[in-house]
This record gives C-alpha cells, structure tokens and sequence, in this order.
C-alpha cells in the first residue's frame, strides 16, 4: 500500500509527539549524498559545508570552511553565481544555474541558489551528459493538453499521466486535501502491473502541519535512494548554536520515520511537487519509484513548472465552475421571481418554489416550517420529528446558512429517521417567529477506504520515543452510516443567494389588504427591523466617529453636542415610519422632529400653518431629505442662521387633493443666488419631480429663500385637521445616582464600545471593560469585578443572550443596547433589563441604566 510522498506519518493519539515534528520535516545538518551544499555569509567567507565539497575541486580532500569565498572558487565562477544571487527578490525564492563549469575544470554543475536566514545556501549536482536536453520545452504543449480538460478529475488525471511520462517515474499521483486537511488519492498514473490506490483516503494527522507549513513554502521535495545514509554538514552548530536552516533545499536528508515508511512499500525513490490554489495547499503531485534514481535537475525543473502552471489551470477551472455556479443560482432567482405574483408568498407557493430549487441543489425532501404551519415534500422527517429538531434550528444563526451531513450529530433523534432525512440544508427565512425552508438528504450508506486503519495507524517500534511508520499497507474499510452527500460550498453558496431571493419574495409581499397584513406581519416586522438595526448602527457608528475625534477644546465638544443632536433628530425622523410596520406618517411631526434636531429650545421660530398630511412611506422618505436640506441650508446661511430669522411652512390641500406646501424664509441676512449648485439644491429641486411626480420650484428672493412643492395625492394617505399629536422619544435625564464603578460592556464594534467607555467614564465609571464576542465576555467575567454590564443584542453571527444568562446566574444587573424595535424578545425574556435603543447618548444611556 502506498501513499503519497508525505515527510511523516504521525497520527497516534496516544502517542508522545514531544520533538517528532522537527525531524519530520528534515534532519538537521544531513544532506543526501547525491549533492553537494556549501553556505556562505554576505561577507563570501564559507560558513557551512558538506563533507563531500571537497570533490568539487579534486581527488584530495580540502577543508573549505572558514575561507574566503573568492579564495575557493574562481572569478568566472564568483562572478555567475552573484549574478544569480542578485535574483533573489523573496525569502523563499530558489534560483538555478545549469551546466555552470567550476574552477575552470571539465565537469558542469548544476547550481541551486536560495537565502537562509543570513547564511546563503548553494547546492550542486553534477551534471550528467543525457542532461543537455531542454526539458522545459515540453512544458507549453504539457499545460496546452491539460487545459482542455472538461472536468477538475479529468484535469488531474491528464496531469498524472503527462508527469509519469515526463519524470519516468512508476507511479504519479494526484493527491487533494479535503476541508477537514484528510486527503484522497484522485488519479494516478502508473505502470502496468502495479497495484492501484485511486480513490484511498488518509487521515488529516498523516502530515504534521509543520510539514503542511513547509509545503506551501518548498514545492518540490525528491529523495533519490531511500536507503541513502547522507553526508554531514560541518559544522553542525553555528556559533550561536543553532543547525543551517534547510527547509528550501533540495538536496535535504529525510526522516528515517519517512524513509522506513518508504521501505516498508518497496519505495526506493520518491518525488513530490505541491499544488496550490490561491497561496493556499490545495494537494501534491506524489510520485514514487521502485529503484533508486535520480530525477535529471532539468526534469524536476521542468515538472515544478509544470506543476505552477498546472495551479494557474486548476484555480482557472474551479473558478470557471464557481461563476457557473453563481449563474444558476441568478437563473434560479430570475425563475422565482418571474413566476410569483406580486403580492405571492413563500408558503402559497411552496411547490413552485421547492421544485425550482431541486434543479441547483439535489435533494431528497424540503420541508418548510412558514408562518406556524408545517409543509413537506418527499423524504423529510414527519411533523412531529421536524417540530423536536426546531429547538436545535433555533439555536443556529439568524441570517446565515446552515448545513450538515450528519443531523444526528447535533440532534441525537434524527438517527430514527436518518433512512429518509441524514443531512439537511437550512435556510432561515424569517426572524422572529424564526420560518424556515429546510432541505434534506437521505442517508448514503458508503465505503472510505483508508491507507490502514486510520485509528492506529502507528506503533512505537525500534525507534524508541520516535515513531514507526506502518508495515502494513493493506487497505482498511470503514462503512460510514446517518450521513447524506456532502453539501458542496457551490450549492451553499447557491443556498445563501436563494435565502435572499426568499427575502425578496417576502419584501414584495403585498399589504393591500387586512388579511394579508396579517398573514405576512412576522416577514414585515423582521424587514422593518432588519432595516432599522442597519440604520441605527451606522447612525450610532458616525455619532461615535464624531465623538472620538474631539481634541478636548471647548468649541469642538460643543460641536460635538450639536451634531450628536441631529444624528439623534435623524433616527426619531426614521423611527416615525417604521414605529407602526411602515404605515403613513405625519408631515408636521417631520417638519418638528427636523426643526428640534437644528433649533433645539427655539424651535418656535419655524412656524407650520394647515392641516397635517399623513405621508405614505415612499413619500414620507423623500420629503424628510428635502425638508431636511431645506432646514440645513436655512441654519446655515439663511433666515435660521442669524438670531432674529424665522421660517414659516404653510401646507394645504390642494384641488385635486394633492399636497401644497410653501417654505417662506425672512428676517435673516440677505440671500444672493448660489454661484455653485451643490448636492443639497439638487435634491430639494428634484426629489419630489423625479420620484414623486410632483411639482417643486426654489426662489432666492432678496428678503429670503422661498420654496414650493406639489405632491400628487397617489402619495397622501389623508389631511387632518388638527396635526397628530407627537410623542417625544428623547430619554429623560435620570435623577438617580450612578453607583457602578466596574461595568462590561459587549459589543462587537470598536467605535461604538469606545463611545459607550467614553460616557460610562465620564459617568463615575472607574474600570470598563470591552469584550467583542460571548467567549471573550465570558472569560472577562470570570477574571473580573463586574458590578453592571451594557450588551449589545446582535454581535455578528451569534447574540449575547449567553452572556445575559451568566449575569443572571451571578445576579449582576445588566442592560441591553440594540437597534432592533421595543418588541425584540429580549424584553420578555429577561423583564428585568432595560433595553436601550440605538444610537444612544450620555442622557439615554445613564437613563437606561439607572431606570
């Protein structure tokens, strides 16, 4: 049984791995015998050299070390190899000299040059006769022959069979990592006779990952004869103690582990080249021979490019595949959505949607849990079984796929029905209640074959502490039961792009009518809020931006003061719409919430005359820009930027029952017409003409601005005649003590848990202390003094309820801090924290927590 050329076999558990890892990667100060390694520092003294360099220059032995680099080598030959030297740009970078002639003598060498640390390591090989041939030609035809190839298994098996013929080597083979680092024999090339190992798997622990680490670094690694004893390199020790780094030699020795291993399958000689993707180890190209042979320097130049190239085409197919991929997953969007109505929903069309998805992604059954009411199609697990895995499903991320292969590993019943439904596929659609469509795959009963039993695959042996490499290769079976199909990252890919295409489909969920209101209010709510979060992250992220860049001047904290209070105006202006599941809103409460966040206290000077108009959503968004650049350009150089100004808005209900509204600005400094037409005057000129289908014109009149604007009444929902009445939302200022002196706070962005440290100090605050996820939250309150805490709800791909949990268990009072509404379910799971709304200021928050 063979595998592929690995630098060590080390997987037993029970085994002490305490120093085994250095020598399976290469044995310090040891070179194989077919080369010769001489090190020389930047000054060109020698420094480091193999005990047979001195066959470079005669029969008689000559002790090199500590020369003179121009005293041991002549001019011709200094002068080549510094050349090269000057084409080392990186620190893992292998240059090569062929055929270079060494102090004037017959022989040619071939040279490998490369930096280690501040020594510089030249290699030789002499060079034989049969070697003149430029092997390097035969790469372009090689890669043109490949880059044919359908498939990424024909590709690999194109490539092994042209590097068999390229080195003459008995076997190649293409060996592939999987996720998990285990790896899989894919093709081979081998001569007749020799028995096969296409399809054997190997145990991640096979290869150390110093081993792994070295590969990406080294691609080419060859041993000429397995039972080569090496030659020493002197001396062994620099002066500081330490072994000549070899990890991008060629001529390194091997560890005996390796070599015994190579042994034991009748190897003799071996060479292995790495594939990578994208930097990253994708596989290797393991070759082995049943004698001992030296692949010609040209030859194993010619496979390493070979192999480079051989990436750039694999990269080049997978990445071809991907694109395919994300091609049928815009198909599949483009054929949902053209086949529901506009006013269609997930479960009235169930059907339609499920056999769209088996067309991107196999699958045995879907199920879907939407709105309380359970629907299947195919082998799925009963109602009853569904509704015992949904605990589990709640527990998983709200906005991301989830997948496994193997449900009863997470959720121990599922082995009951594991024959119909092993691995699912889940794609949340929904928040709160969590709706879900779920895809599954039956069990595939299957056969890995391991290279040995992949549970022992060593014993301790002659070796002593060290390990022994398996005598026995036969191959060892292993049937793996309550598993489906892999869910490849293609298909979830696929899945990530359905479960917005879903969203979609919710987002364009009708509201015509009472019914579907009522029918469709969960998928609403969790847009809305979804929609809010958003907003009031960023609001707070730019308002902690702001604050963390005050210099301590009085003038720029003002400032600070200032602006914070817009951002705040701004998230009120927005809350008024998605307060009530995005229903109309008052126009005289955007006007004031607008008029508050610029005058604040003297908010009387902009005076609103008529009826209140109730705005529908789409109407009520472009109007707060425009009245809010209407307001911002008036504060600024206009009737509201000196003390005497006023504004005065008076709003009517027009003949065909649109909206009129007239914006009359006096009593501030006189008003020239702007030489520059900014983004702001676009906007107030063309929101409402260009969105709305309305009407809008803006005078610069010598006394002050005056603006006119016309809403259609497709866009009014009705006129009252007395305004709405308007419910403040500013926190009051607590009048209780803040006694908390160490206080956690949990919250995954930096600028925002900055603000939060800055106002808690500021508050009396001795000791904050920020933790950006549950696990590091956790860890601070077992290493901590934590008198209260502030949680922010959402962190990224998991919530704080944990951390809640834990404060609770330890009876320490906390609060939640979110952008989510009033109704998150926080508040009804732990009644006794305040949840404060985002963006927070130093009022709302000691509010908050003070209660």
């Amino acid at each position: 049984m063979n595998k592929p050329d690995q630098e060590a076999d080390i997987s037993h558990s029970d085994v002490d791995l305490t120093n085994c890892d250095r020598e399976a990667i290469h044995i310090p100060g040891m070179i194989q015998s077919f080369g010769v390694l001489i090190s020389v520092t930047p000054d060109w003294i020698i420094n480091h050299a193999s005990t047979n360099a001195w066959k470079l220059f005669g029969d008689d032995e000559i002790d090199i070390v500590g020369q003179p680099f121009t005293d041991v080598f002549d001019q011709n030959t200094v002068h080549a190899i510094r050349s090269r030297l000057q084409m080392l740009s990186g620190p893992d970078m292998v240059d090569r000299i062929f055929g270079l002639k060494i102090n004037g003598s017959g022989s040619s060498y071939n040279v490998a040059l490369h930096n280690s640390g501040r020594s510089i390591v030249l290699e030789f090989e002499k060079m034989d006769v049969a070697e003149t041939q430029e092997f390097n030609g035969y790469v372009r035809p090689m890669i043109e022959r490949i880059s044919r190839a359908k498939t990424i298994e024909q590709l690999c098996d194109m490539a092994a069979r042209q590097v068999k013929a390229l080195t003459g080597l008995d076997r190649v083979m293409i060996y592939r990592f999987a996720p998990d680092d285990s790896g899989e024999v894919i093709a081979e090339a081998l001569q007749s006779g020799m028995e096969p190992f296409l399809g054997l798997n190997y145990p991640a622990s096979d290869i150390p990952k110093q081993a792994r680490a070295m590969y990406t670094r080294n691609l080419l690694r060859v041993i000429a004869d397995v039972e080569d004893e090496g030659i020493e390199i002197r001396p062994t020790l620099s002066p500081e103690g330490e072994p000549l780094d070899l990890s991008m030699s060629t001529t390194r020795a091997v560890s005996p582990i390796h070599l015994e291993y190579l042994s034991n399958m009748g190897v003799h000689a071996s060479m292995s080249i790495s594939i990578l993707r994208r930097g990253k180890l994708w596989g290797l190209i393991a070759c082995h021979h049943k004698t001992p042979k030296i692949v010609p320097y040209q030859v194993r130049t010619a496979a390493e490019l070979f192999a480079q190239l051989f990436s750039f085409v694999l990269d080049q197919k997978q990445s071809d595949l991907e694109r395919e991929e994300v091609v049928r997953a815009q198909i599949l969007h483009d054929q949902i959505m053209a086949q529901l109505a506009e006013d269609s929903s997930i479960g009235k069309n169930f059907d339609t949607i499920v056999e769209a998805i088996k067309g991107v992604i196999p699958y045995d059954g879907v199920a879907g849990w939407i709105n309380g009411e359970f629907r299947s199609l195919g082998r799925t697990p009963t109602k009853d079984e569904f509704l015992a895995l949904v605990p589990f499903l709640n527990t998983t991320a709200v906005s991301q796929i989830y997948a496994t292969k193997c449900i009863s590993k997470k959720h121990a019943a599922a082995s009951e029905y594991a024959d119909r439904a092993a691995g699912m596929l889940v794609l949340p659609v929904s928040r709160t209640p969590r709706d879900y469509l779920v895809l599954f795959r039956q069990e595939i009963a299957k056969s890995v074959k391991w290279a040995g039993n992949p549970e022992k695959p060593v014993t301790l042996g002659k070796n002593g502490a060290r390990l022994t490499p398996r005598k026995s290769f036969e191959a060892w079976q292993q049937i793996v039961r309550d598993e489906c199909a892999d869910w490849t990252e293609g298909q979830v890919r696929a899945a990530e792009a359905l479960r917005i295409t879903l969203m979609e489909v919710v987002m364009r969920m009708s509201d015509q009518t009472i019914r579907e209101r009522l029918q469709f209010e969960g998928q609403q709510e969790l847009l809305i809020a979804e929609l809010n979060h958003r907003v009031r992250n960023i609001l707070n992220l730019i308002k902690g931006l702001v604050s963390q860049s005050q210099d301590g001047q009085q003038d720029v904290a003002t400032f600070t003061a200032v602006l914070g209070g817009r951002i705040h105006a701004l998230a009120r202006a927005h809350d008024q719409i998605t307060r009530k599941n995005w229903t109309p809103a008052s126009l005289h409460e955007l006007i004031t919430t607008e008029t508050k966040a610029h005058l604040g206290d003297q908010a009387e000077r902009l005076t609103i005359n008529g009826p209140d108009a109730l705005l529908k959503p789409e109407a009520f968004s472009s109007m707060a820009l425009v009245i809010h650049e209407l307001m911002t350009n008036s504060a600024k150089y206009g009737a509201l930027s000196g003390p005497a100004g006023g504004v005065t808005v008076e709003v009517a209900q027009g003949d065909d029952d649109g909206l009129a509204l007239c914006w009359t600005e006096e009593g501030g400094p006189p008003v020239e017409v702007p030489k520059r037409r900014g983004f702001g005057t676009t906007i107030i000129e063309r929101s409402v003409p260009f969105e709305l289908q309305g009407k809008a014109e803006i005078r610069y009149q010598r006394g002050g601005v005056e603006a006119t604007f016309f809403v259609p009444k497709i866009h009014i929902e009705h006129f009252a005649e007395r305004p709405v009445e308007i419910v403040e939302t500013k926190a009051p200022v607590s009048e209780k003590s803040f006694d908390y002196r160490n206080i956690l706070v949990v919250e995954d962005n930096m600028i925002i848990a900055l603000d939060a440290e800055m106002m808690l100090s500021e508050m009396g605050a001795s000791h904050v202390v920020i933790a950006p996820s549950v696990n590091s939250a956790l860890e601070a309150l077992e290493g901590n003094q934590i008198d209260f805490a502030l949680l922010d709800v959402n962190l990224g791909n998991e919530t704080s309820l944990p951390v809640a949990e834990a404060l609770q268990a330890k009876n320490i009072p906390f609060a939640f801090s979110t952008g989510y509404g009033e109704q998150s379910a926080v508040a009804s799971r732990f009644p006794n924290a305040a949840v404060i709304q985002k963006p927070y200021d130093s009022d709302s928050l000691k509010a908050g927590i003070t209660g």
